[in-house]
């Protein structure tokens, strides 16, 4: 049996590396799996970057970012594998929620109305609101500031951005330390069924079947015998965790202390309704997906303007490792369509 260790943050789509544990796919392949419970972003890509980490359940731009130097020293990484899609949200504070418009519920008018109290609050002399996103280089930040930015907000003057580990949302919305989170399954529903506030936001209506995590590694990983059989009973626990007579068994699974620590009943509406692990393309790694980030990374000023994003995004994102995953196990290609349009009707911003 060959040893490896994994990371991952409790979230539902950190599934994957949970079923392959406990369903036996990482056995199947070989693979003695140790499963690391990490306490933030941060520190996944930090032991990963040092080895402590074989690989890990990682936010996708995470890895573009160290590969790039940003926010730190260079550390190159591979993203061979796309471990779901979907699955995060935006929940504003029951206060927030109030002072919107009666009626607002699409995301232009939603945001409209943020735009409007923001200006409100703004022009009396008020503090910013504070919206808390899981990481600096994440689609949970470049969502919420593309969705604001495109109703008129000014992020460097109307909001202030904090960084939180995902479980600890809750309680600072329940604390009033926030005004507004962006995080993934399953902690908007377990905000939201505590009474905290309302989701105003999905991802996956922002940008339906856009890309969140992946399977990320440094980037010596991509030439290591284990990495072939550990995307085999990645794919292969992708494939069972979108069964629809899995998804009960899924959420109590995850809702074990050692995994997620959520209920089970606040885990499995992420299950079949947002999240997508396998089906459809959902698992290879789009190099679209890689192209949108790294024009938010611009737009933000999070890289510097010049940089090589072709060559960044070709060393990072490894679509053909997954495909020829999917190959061995007879799972299938996937027939990868374009991407679907953001909100507003744009397919990218060029920032």
């Amino acid at each position: 049996m060959s040893s490896l260790t994994l990371g991952f943050i409790p979230l539902t789509d950190c599934a994957a590396l949970v079923a392959a544990e406990a369903k036996g796919f990482f056995a199947g392949e070989g693979l003695d799996v140790t499963l690391s419970r990490e306490a933030s972003w941060a520190t996944i890509r930090d032991k990963v970057t040092v080895g402590a980490l074989d690989a890990a359940h990682m936010l996708a731009p995470m890895a573009l970012a160290a590969t790039a130097g940003a926010g730190g020293p260079v550390a190159p990484m591979i993203a061979p594998l796309a471990l779901a899609v979907n699955g995060a949200g935006v929940t504003l504070s029951n206060r927030l929620s109030q002072a919107l418009p009666a009626g607002a519920e699409s995301l232009q008018e939603i945001a409209a109305g943020l735009a409007a109290f923001i200006g409100q609050r703004r022009a009396a002399g008020e503090p910013p609101l504070t919206f808390a996103v899981v990481f600096t280089y994440s689609m949970h930040n470049y969502a919420l500031r593309y969705w604001l930015a495109e109703a008129g907000v000014d992020l460097d003057r109307d909001v202030r951005l904090v960084v939180t580990p995902p479980p600890r949302m809750v309680e600072q919305l329940r604390t009033g330390q926030v005004d507004g989170v962006c995080v993934g399954a399953p902690w908007n529903t377990v905000a939201t069924r505590g009474g905290l506030g309302r989701v105003a936001l999905r991802t996956s209506q922002f940008w339906p079947g856009g890309p969140d995590k992946v399977l990320g590694a440094r980037a010596e990983f991509a030439d290591d015998d284990r990495l072939a059989p550990l995307l085999r009973a990645l794919v292969r626990a992708q494939a069972w965790c979108d069964v629809a007579d899995n998804r009960d068994e899924l959420a109590v699974l995850l809702a074990q202390p050692e995994y997620v620590g959520a209920a089970a009943e606040a885990i499995r509406p992420a299950l079949g309704e947002e999240l997508i692990f396998h089906r459809e393309g959902a698992c290879v790694p789009r190099l679209e997906h890689a192209q949108w980030f790294l024009t938010q990374m611009r737009r933000w000023k999070q890289v510097d303007g010049d940089l090589d994003a072709q060559a960044l995004i070709a060393s990072v994102y490894r679509p053909a490792l997954a495909l020829e995953a999917l190959g061995t196990t007879g799972l299938g290609a996937p027939v990868l369509g374009n991407p679907a349009p953001l909100f507003d009707g744009t397919t990218f911003d060029a920032g």
